[in-house]
Formats: C-alpha cells, structure tokens, sequence
C-alpha cells in the first residue's frame, strides 16, 4: 500500500483524510469513506458505519498503528470496490505530512555523505561513527508536506537540502534485536532534512546536537510505501534542483539497516508506534559535499523508486525580531560578574574510578 494524507471538503469544512494512492492511475482513494460503505452494505446504518469506520481507520495515523488490528483495517478498507465518493484525483490535491509523528530522531547512517561532509571542513571522522548509530532528537513538529513551501529562517545564510530516507514504526518494543526491531517497521518515505548550515556549524561546536540549524522544516511525503511492497535495501533515489540533478545514491550503501538503526533506539526504552526515524543523508545527497548552496526560489524534488517526488520550495526569508546578544564570561543575567570552580564531590570510596574516554 501507499498511503498519503490529503486535505478533502466535507460538510464540516476541510479535514484530512487517509487515502490509498495509486499512482499510475493518478488517483487515491479515501479508505474510511470505503470502510463506511462495505459496513453499510452489512446493515449498518449510515451515521452508525461512519462512527465505525472513523473509529476503525483515524484519520491519524500515528494513532491508528496503535492498535494491532490496524494493517488489517487498512488491507481490507483498500481491497473494497470504492464509491465514487471516495475516489479523489491526485491532480489538485492538497497534500498533508502523511504522518504525524510523536517523536522523531534522524541519524547519520552514510559513510560517504560523514566522510565527505567533514573532508570539505577539513575535519577527520571520529570513531564512534563506526561504533555506534549516531542520531539527533529532530522537530517533529515542522514537518513539511509535499508541494508546500518552506520558509527560510532569517537566521539562515546557507541553506542546504539533504536526501534521506524516512522509516515509520508500526509496533513497539524495547531493547530489540535488529531482526525483531525490522519487523516493527510499517513503512517508508522521502525525508528533507532541511537544513541551515551556518547555524548548525555554530551550535554543534557548543557540544549538543544541531537545534536552529535543523527544526524550522523538514519536508516529508508524499506518501508512506509499505515495507511489504519494497526492499528497504534496494531504494534509488535521486535530488533535483529545478530540475536540475545534483544528488543521486542508493538505500543500500548505509553502514546500518534499518533494522539495526530501530534496535538501537530500543536499547533501554520503548519504541513508540508511528514515530519517525530518519536514515540520514545519502553519500553526495547534499549540497555541502557538492559545494552548492540554495537560495530562495529554489525547488527542490526528492524522488525514490516506489516513493514518488516530494516537492518544496525555498520561501523567501523571514525577518528576524530578536536574536540573542554575546556574553561576556563570567556575566550574569542579574548583572553580577565572576563564577567559582564548581567544588568536586568525594568519591564514594568503593565506585570505580572514571572510564578511560576511548581514542
């Protein structure tokens, strides 16, 4: 299945809808109005089989895949002989993020994209790479959806798209094998990990993750795949800058599955049915490792084999209101200068000593 968010008119105003897309055919079709019918067809009465199927099929489906029976709801809503009502045409539609996450983390899963990206800052790559699944705590609440622009943070002078991957989790569990934690996966979809690299380069020198330089936007769609209708492995993708192609690579280059990268968010806490988790950026899926930059106006296309395009583009900048102004060291917010060395509390005399940081 491929299954997309849509905003329809209803007798209520615009609501989001899920839908089934086929894209050969150019159309999708609206699987809890289908759902309506096929109870309808059993006795149901109208109002009684559209509670129903509501119920049944949330138009949120991060909390349909709370409930186990959800995949099936979904098969069946999708094998029924449509009303004409419920048959949309994907030309014109007004797309939504086909998810809405409750958490979302975003790794660095390429060698060639961290090899790269760090050779043309002259920096050398540290171990842990190599050791341990990187990921940062992303914005789950900027996402971006198909065809919508995005606008570009005044603090921003380097812009930058990157080509990933996102994986949706279906089910939950906790400190997972990679085999266990694949067969929590639900799905896949294109990933924008949009980001303002001059900020970025700023914060991480701070010791944390990227904050400003990444949570204005991330573009997500314009669909979710099923991972029974594709081999997470085996995914072409490509980027384009109006129309121009700058990026392509291969899912399979990674240095960690999908599988391993969810165990490693299990390890010690539980996944969280239809949190996001993204790959990471492709090896040459960004401007960075190219040496170009974006610049307002632009349109960005994402593509991947049994993904479809996700489209965005580039707003113009936003004004700045306020900006934080440099410290001095030492100064306090209420005026006062000088800090004390923070005293050292005794060792317990039977804890061991500090581990030696690995080189």
């Amino acid at each position: 299945m491929k299954l997309a968010r849509i905003l329809r008119d209803g007798p209520d105003g615009p609501r989001p809808r899920i839908v089934a897309v086929d894209p050969e055919a150019g159309r999708a079709t609206d699987l809890a109005r289908a759902e309506q019918l096929r109870l309808e067809r059993r006795g149901c009465t109208p109002a009684t089989a559209r509670r129903l199927a509501d119920a049944h099929l949330p138009q949120d489906l991060a909390a349909g895949l709370g409930s186990p029976s959800y995949r099936e709801d979904l098969e069946r809503a999708a094998a029924e002989d449509p009303p004409d009502d419920a048959v949309l045409e994907l030309d014109g539609a007004r797309w939504l993020t086909p998810l809405d996450p409750p958490r979302f983390r975003d790794f660095m899963a390429f060698e060639q994209h961290f090899v790269s990206a760090r050779a043309v800052r002259g920096n050398p790559v540290p171990d842990v790479l190599y050791t341990l699944p990187v990921y940062y705590k992303a914005g789950h609440l900027s996402l971006l959806a198909h065809e919508q622009t995005m606008e570009w943070p005044a603090y921003c002078e380097w812009m930058d798209y990157e080509l990933e991957l996102g994986f949706v989790v279906g089910g939950t569990g906790v400190d997972l094998t990679a085999e266990e934690a694949e067969q929590r996966l639900f799905g896949v979809t294109l990933l924008n990990d949009f980001s303002a690299r001059d900020r970025q380069f700023e914060e991480v020198a701070g010791g944390l993750g990227p904050a400003k330089g990444k949570d204005f936007g991330t573009a997500l769609g314009p669909w979710i795949t099923t991972l029974d209708e594709l081999d997470p492995l085996e995914i072409s993708l490509a980027a384009r800058v109006n129309g121009q192609l700058w990026s392509s690579g291969r899912s399979g280059s990674a240095l960690w599955s999908a599988g391993e990268l969810t165990a490693y968010l299990s390890t010690a806490e539980p996944l969280v049915p239809g949190e996001l988790i993204g790959s990471g950026t492709v090896g040459g899926g960004c401007g960075l490792e190219l040496g170009n930059r974006l610049v307002p106006g632009d349109v960005v296309e994402l593509e991947g084999s049994g993904l479809g395009t996700l489209r965005t583009r580039l707003g113009e900048p936003r004004q700045l209101r306020w900006a934080p102004q440099e410290r001095i060291p030492g100064q306090m917010v209420d005026g006062r200068r000088g800090i004390e060395p923070t005293p050292l509390a005794a060792l317990r005399p039977d804890a061991p000593p500090p581990p030696v940081p690995r080189r």
